[in-house]
């Protein structure tokens, strides 16, 4: 592949092997040399993280088996024309200023030039900046410290025509003050023999855009232009992200202004068939703006390079892919076992030979179905990119924000009553679209590729049947579940990737039971409290004084400081007042003062004096009846508790009704609420206070 030429020697596009977590098989890296060779890509960076001889024990010589490896895998890359870079990463723990350590990288490297590879790779990435005592005596900075060690091994290997050096500071978020400025990318720029190439990973560790404009100041500080280490579809930072949409958002008139682009991918393997794919044929666009393959819709108006037709064509290899069964690794057909000259009978595998034939009456034999090219563009849209859905996944979390948020035309006939069964019967036939799709890679010939995706499917399947689930029961179509979960759950809990947003869709967030009776058909917002607001909250206290638990009527109740609070007589303390909204509008508040007693004297309310030098302040929280999650209320208590101590109180208090028993058991089971026995309290009146 012709590419135009940015500094010495040719562009580097290729792949690097730089994640976290489980490292690729020889047989793997193999066939990824076939595909190279097969779509136009030169390079392989050999970096992954968790081999140990890379990375934590570095100084370790390669064993005779594991030199045999490295023998074939570097023999292998010059079979497809692919340069194998061995990288090393001695950062964790070298000491500069020793020429021992020196001697042992260099004796290292050397080993591995004896396997027969000639191109090599300095990383210093995701490594602590402080020097030891010892090189803050040779070196006057760390930068300096990098660049005399790395300048000298790339002199002792003979100035291999690809070197690449990664700095500490490796994207624009990490420089300080600012990439121009930064006192350490200057040093390495000025410092680095400029036959050093420099790997840069853009504007973040996961860039979404690296623009024309980014690269020019960079290369400016660096003295060169970079290599692009792109984690664009890199998912070793979460567990349930998989990245199958295009190379994207990287303009084609960056190629002329760069050294070079490695995509460092998902740590599985067969997954990153769409990531290569489309990369290679990013760097195939004319730089020159000869041909042009966009349409006028493209949203990127790259004049030479459109994401959609690349990932296309790159679904269209990847069926191919997932339909045959002679993959390195992959299953093998059943060899059918013939008989032998004996009377034992052999095991049968020849289907034809015995298949069954169900009678009209009986359950038909099931059938897989073929997988489809709509089936892997649904499976790139659900997991598409870092930053961005695919057009699939955006109209249904769209659909599934509309059906929540007009659930009231779901069961009352309203204006939207129509519409909202039509969306909803939408909704329904694009989850079936994604159960069918799961239901037919799960036949896919290709079992190796399956097994790479299968635990991404099982999980994106559930998020969207829970979510299925939860319109047909909004629509009176389905009963509710009864499995209880935490009200209050660990970070760890939470979902991540499409799943993660169907589930924080539904209501609490998707952090606890979601079809738990009674049906709860809102998502509770916390917000504080406003001018605004006061006409709510008052509506809400006269409800609980007609309509509460309490045994008399309104008027026959005794005053307490919070119902003028509530009633709006009282203003609260600042920043000790919150109300809670669901779909339809505010639903609960809660009020504090952090200094009762001039409020109580403006009332005219007697308070006991020993109570105040306890529990100077009062809180008051209300819910509607409808709301039956206790969270909205627990955690606005706890916000409330939090401002109140703060401002320097040391306990504060709350008037219930004794007829009041719902909020009587809310602060109860807070566990901090006690009750304090009074005498001069009314006698329908009950304390309860907390120590702060």
């Amino acid at each position: 592949m012709s590419k135009p030429k940015s500094g010495a020697g040719r562009f580097i596009c290729g792949v690097v092997e730089g994640f976290y977590g489980r490292p690729w098989t020889m047989e793997q890296r193999t066939e990824l040399f076939k595909r190279e060779q097969k779509w136009g890509l030169n390079s392989y960076l050999y970096a992954p993280k968790d081999d140990y001889k890379h990375r934590m024990y570095w100084r370790d010589l390669y064993s005779a088996e594991e030199a045999e490896q490295l023998i074939a895998l570097i023999s292998a890359a010059k079979q497809h024309n692919v340069d194998f870079i061995y990288a090393i990463s001695p950062g964790l723990d070298i000491t500069f200023s020793n020429p021992k350590e020196v001697a042992a990288l260099k004796r290292k490297l050397d080993q591995v030039k004896e396997f027969g590879c000639s191109s090599f790779s300095l990383l210093f990435d995701d490594i602590e900046r402080e020097m030891c005592a010892a090189d803050k005596q040779a070196f006057s900075s760390f930068a300096h410290a990098q660049v005399a060690i790395t300048n000298d091994l790339y002199q002792h290997l003979g100035k291999p025509e690809s070197f690449l050096f990664c700095p500490t500071d490796y994207c624009s978020s990490q420089c300080t003050p600012t990439v121009s400025l930064s006192p350490y990318l200057n040093t390495v720029g000025e410092n680095l023999l400029p036959g050093i190439d420099i790997l840069w990973t853009g504007p973040k560790v996961v860039s979404h855009k690296i623009s024309v404009e980014s690269i020019e100041e960079v290369s400016a500080v660096l003295r060169r232009p970079p290599v692009i280490w792109d984690n664009i579809h890199a998912n070793d930072y979460d567990p349930q992200r998989l990245l199958l949409g295009p190379y994207k958002d990287r303009p084609t008139e960056l190629i002329p202004k760069l050294r070079g682009v490695l995509t460092n991918p998902n740590c599985e393997f067969h997954p990153n068939f769409v990531a290569i794919h489309t990369l290679a044929t990013w760097c195939k666009a004319p730089a020159d703006g000869g041909v042009r393959d966009v349409e006028m819709g493209d949203e990127e108006q790259d004049p030479c390079y459109s994401p959609q037709k690349a990932l296309m064509l790159a679904l269209t290899d990847w069926l191919q892919e997932f339909m045959s069964t002679d993959q390195p690794g992959g299953p093998r057909p059943p060899a059918r076992l013939k008989k032998e000259s004996s009377d034992e009978e052999p095991m049968q595998t020849d289907v034809a030979e015995s298949s069954y034939v169900p009678s009209p009456d009986e359950n038909p034999l099931y059938t897989a179905e073929p997988l489809t090219l709509d089936d892997l563009r649904l499976l790139s849209e659900l997991f598409y990119l870092p930053y961005e859905h695919g057009a699939t996944a955006r109209t249904m979390l769209q659909e599934l924000d509309w059906l929540k948020n007009h659930s009231q035309a779901a069961t009352a006939e309203t204006e939207q009553s129509a519409e909202w069964r039509s969306r909803a019967q939408k909704f329904d036939s694009m989850c079936e679209a994604v159960v069918q799709m799961f239901n037919r890679l799960s036949n896919a010939p290709n079992r190796s590729i399956l097994y790479d995706l299968y635990n991404y499917i099982c999980d994106i399947k559930s998020g969207v049947d829970m979510a299925r689930f939860y319109v047909k029961t909004l629509g009176g179509q389905g009963q509710p579940s009864a499995q209880v979960m935490q009200d209050d759950p660990e970070p760890w809990r939470f979902r991540g990737a499409l799943s993660g947003e169907f589930q924080r869709m539904l209501p609490c967030h998707g952090n606890r039971d979601l079809f738990r009776q009674p049906l709860m058909t809102a998502v509770y917002c916390i917000r504080p409290y406003c001018p605004e607001d006061k006409t709510e909250v008052q509506k809400i206290f006269r409800e609980m004084q007609k309509g509460g638990d309490a045994t008399s009527s309104p008027g026959a109740q005794p005053p307490l400081i919070s119902d003028s609070l509530s009633a709006g007589e009282l203003s609260p303390s600042p920043e000790c007042a919150l109300v809670v909204e669901d779909d339809f509008g505010v639903c609960g508040y809660a009020l504090a003062l952090t200094d009762v007693k001039p409020a109580a004297a403006k009332v005219q309310r007697a308070v006991s004096e020993s109570l105040l030098k306890e529990f100077p302040s009062l809180v008051v929280v209300q819910v509607r009846p409808g709301v039956t999650d206790p969270s909205p209320a627990k955690h606005m208590i706890r916000r409330l508790l939090s401002s109140i101590r703060s401002s320097g109180s040391k306990g504060v208090f709350c008037e219930l009704r004794h007829g009041d028993r719902r909020m009587i058991n809310f602060y109860s089971k807070l566990g901090s609420f006690k009750q304090i026995e009074m005498d001069c309290l009314p006698q329908d009146v009950l304390v309860m206070a907390a120590s702060l």
